[in-house]
């Protein structure tokens, strides 16, 4: 058994798991599994550079972590940055921060490895309820990492939207207005377009989606009075239900969104851009999966997801 902890900075939220992991026996039971909203890729998009007050926001956080890792005594650490840090110009005093902090040095890693890290946290569980191929959907700030496999990743691709990224794009509105909208559907489509080239959509036989903006929109969907991972993990939603909480949360005002007793006061701006990519990859693979023959029966949603796959990664390391 290895302590191990495994922190996901994106680019709206920083997020930490430590857990215990038995790499021979295959289990990691959680000790501590939290996430602070700090929006590190506030405006990286149009400046190409981390805002000071971004950057503070984000250190912060890992001084924190840093407090919880010492506490549960961790053997290893694995930090892994992803959308805004390999956009930034600056990302060096990004870099030299979480070093001084936590003793680690941050991997910048590609989209390519978020895909296949996001595809090993979320296929560790899923797989044992439902059959493969997996279309596993790391819908993120600043990315979305989609990855088609069944024991192993077989094609991926990460696209360059997320929450974040299209919010200050193209849905400045409040609500968004129809031309916000449809501005925002074509950079979705064509980053679709890409993902269809290189990853069989078609071949979908279980849909997973990870990360904030779907388990929010599937505690929408559930009508959930607050946030209940315990009910949001492994939910199977139809894909109507999927779509009409999709459409309800991107038509709401800020101040509607914020009323929903499940919403993350750091999600409440970026919600209707996540709900929008989502609604965009769900009917899409429900599509690709009906032009092969098939049929796309449910959408899953984990809360397993890129933390677990960094935490494995992280114990396998000290196990070589």
């Amino acid at each position: 058994m290895t302590r191990v902890a495994a922190i996901d900075c994106g680019t709206n939220s920083i997020r930490l798991l430590v857990a215990d992991v038995d790499v021979a026996a295959g289990t990691l039971h959680d000790l501590d599994r939290r996430s602070e909203v700090v929006r590190l890729g506030q405006g990286v998009d149009r400046t190409g550079r981390l805002a000071p007050e971004a950057l503070a926001r984000t250190l912060d956080a890992s001084a924190r972590y840093a407090e919880i890792c010492r506490a549960l005594g961790v053997e290893a650490i694995r930090f892994v940055a992803t959308s805004a840090s390999r956009d930034a110009e600056n990302r060096a005093d990004f870099v030299d921060g979480v070093r001084a902090l936590l003793g680690v040095e941050p991997e910048v890693v590609s989209g390519q490895e978020e895909a296949a890290l996001s595809f090993r946290g979320a296929t560790g569980v899923v797989a044992a309820r439902h059959a493969g191929p997996y279309l596993v959907v790391d819908l993120g700030g600043g990315s979305t990492e989609v990855v088609l496999g069944t024991r192993e990743p077989e094609a991926a691709l990460s696209m360059d939207v997320g929450c974040v990224r299209l919010t200050e794009r193209h849905l400045l509105g409040d609500p968004p207005t129809d031309d916000e909208r449809a501005a925002a559907l074509r950079d979705v489509a064509a980053a679709l377009d890409e993902a269809a080239a290189v990853v069989p959509l078609g071949r979908t036989v279980t849909l997973v989606g990870l990360a904030g903006s779907v388990t929010t929109v599937t505690a929408h969907a559930l009508g959930l009075p607050s946030y209940q991972p315990e009910r949001i993990d492994g939910a199977v939603l139809a894909v109507p239900d999927v779509l009409a909480a999709c459409e309800d949360l991107l038509g709401r005002t800020r101040a509607e969104r914020a009323e929903l007793g499940f919403m993350h006061p750091g999600r409440v701006d970026v919600i209707g851009a996540g709900a929008l990519v989502w609604h965009a990859v769900v009917s899409r693979v429900r599509d690709e999966v009906a032009a092969a023959g098939g049929r796309l029966e449910g959408v899953v949603t984990s809360e397993h997801d890129i933390l677990d796959g960094i935490a494995w990664s992280a114990a396998e390391r000290l196990a070589r």
